[in-house]
């Protein structure tokens, strides 16, 4: 697991792309030089089941997947993975003031058990340095450790190397969203939430992720939860959630009554629920020690793309909602697809952006 490095182009010269698996789709960015931009993009929609909760449960279909989108799109082989479900661990940890790299490694090794919820052998470990801050106890280390599941790490990775992907590193596809979304110069505490297969959340001071949480419902739920009521394809149901949206009185909406009445039942239940999680979330997030005020909602995702949906939202949770896209690195670049879908899969393809 990768969580960063002193280059802000990527790995190395060659062509990199961002893999965002999520439950439900597959989303792929090839980037653009020294920059978080779509020079390239593909999409690939996923069966039921392959990706449950933020993890790999088929490797064989994803691996399969996988092939015929790099083959059809000629995408680089060289990949960076995202990461995101709930037995994904991330700490803040003081440590006495060290400065040497290797002492650091070694001290988060010795303090992690006692942060994370899970035995060591069991678990792959990565942190990162964010330097000296200034504390009761005095000047400390302060570092961001991550822990994921072993078994879980090792199933995305045989799925990527089946289909003759050369993985080049794994990060927290929080981490990447707030590389693709966060503008230079921006100031304050935001938090990004990309509401897709799951919904991805993230606090952010700067650049700098100091709370995240996965939330396991997002629009494949809600349009699963649509298709199993009415008797529709998932692909269906997705455009009847577009279709209806949060905007138009039912009435005024085209198609079956039915469909019509049920699918804006599913999209104003499912922004509560999804809404209620996220408001909770920074509640808690507001009670731990030094939480600075979170001033802006910055929303992502293929749920941006249903009308009326950011702003019922941002109701919901409390905050003005900010639509987050990234840029296209050349005409075309998205190759029609939904720019929300692309935001964290194009965060993946850098290491570091400038603040």
């Amino acid at each position: 697991m990768r969580l960063g490095s002193k280059s802000v182009a990527g790995l190395g010269s060659k062509p990199l792309v961002g893999l965002d698996i999520e439950p439900g789709y597959v989303a792929a960015v090839q980037g653009a030089p020294g920059r978080v931009a779509v020079d390239q993009a593909a999409y690939a929609q996923l069966p039921s089941g392959v990706v449950r909760d933020g993890e790999v449960q088929d490797v064989a279909t994803l691996t399969a997947v996988l092939k015929d989108l790099f083959e059809q799109h000629k995408l680089s082989k060289r990949v960076r993975l995202g990461v995101a479900n709930q037995r994904i661990v991330m700490r803040m940890i003081d440590l006495p003031p060290l400065i040497d790299e290797k002492q650091i490694a070694s001290a988060v090794r010795f303090q992690a058990q006692d942060h994370i919820p899970m035995p060591l052998d069991q678990a792959v470990l990565e942190h990162k340095t964010l330097g000296t801050v200034e504390t009761a106890e005095g000047p400390r280390t302060r570092v961001v450790l991550v822990a994921a599941r072993r078994d879980m790490i090792d199933r995305l990775v045989q799925a990527a190397l089946g289909a003759g992907l050369r993985p080049q590193g794994i990060d927290l596809s929080a981490f990447a969203m707030i590389r693709a979304l966060h503008r230079r110069g921006e100031a304050g505490t935001r938090v990004y939430v990309n509401v897709g297969g799951i919904t991805n959340l993230a606090v952010a001071s700067g650049l700098t992720c100091v709370f995240t949480r996965v939330i396991q419902q997002g629009v494949e739920s809600l349009a699963g939860e649509l298709a199993e009521r009415r008797g529709l394809t998932l692909e269906h149901a997705h455009a009847w959630l577009i279709h209806v949206g949060l905007e138009k009185t039912v009435e005024e909406i085209d198609g079956d009554e039915d469909i019509v009445l049920e699918a804006r039942s599913v999209l104003v239940d499912g922004v509560r629920r999804v809404g209620d999680e996220v408001r909770n979330s920074l509640d808690f997030y507001s009670m731990q020690d030094g939480a600075d005020p979170v001033q802006q909602l910055v929303l992502t995702g293929p749920a941006i793309a249903i009308p009326g949906f950011s702003e019922r939202f941002g109701h919901q949770v409390g905050l003005e909602p900010e639509i987050g896209n990234v840029a296209e690195g050349r005409a075309g670049g998205f190759g029609g697809i939904d720019a929300g879908r692309l935001a964290v899969a194009a965060g993946l393809t850098v290491e570091e952006v400038a603040a």
